[in-house]
């Protein structure tokens, strides 16, 4: 069975950085794409930034060269580089990767979520 488990989540100022990290176990054979959601309290779940598996990276509008998101291969994780974070940038943060498991066909998988608060 696959887990992702994120970290890094808290509370920051404004112009603050924080940097989160999602860790994917269990039986896996490959990573596709990895992406980072949010949802901010009454509004809908959004796309923040999304890697390929070959590194190519995309991001919604609203981040505007604020967030760098990576990944490494080898310990199945993703990160979120977050700089300059705003209030508006409050939120969950959830990761999702599409896995092909060991014996599993690709699917997705989410993480439980991590609290970002931006709040002087």
């Amino acid at each position: 069975q696959v887990r992702l488990v994120e970290s890094g989540g808290g509370l920051v100022q404004p112009g603050g950085s924080l940097r989160l990290s999602c860790a994917a176990s269990g039986s896996i054979f490959s990573i596709n794409t990895m992406d980072w959601y949010r949802q901010a309290p009454g509004k809908e779940r959004e796309l923040v930034a999304r890697i390929t598996s070959s590194g190519m990276t995309d991001y919604g509008d609203f981040v505007k060269g604020r967030f760098t998101m990576s990944r490494d291969n080898a310990k199945n994780t993703a990160y979120l580089q977050m700089n300059s974070l705003k209030p508006e940038d409050t939120a969950i943060y959830y990761c999702r990767m599409v896995i092909r498991g060991g014996f599993t066909p690709l699917s997705d998988y989410w993480g439980q979520g991590t609290q970002v608060t931006v709040s002087s």
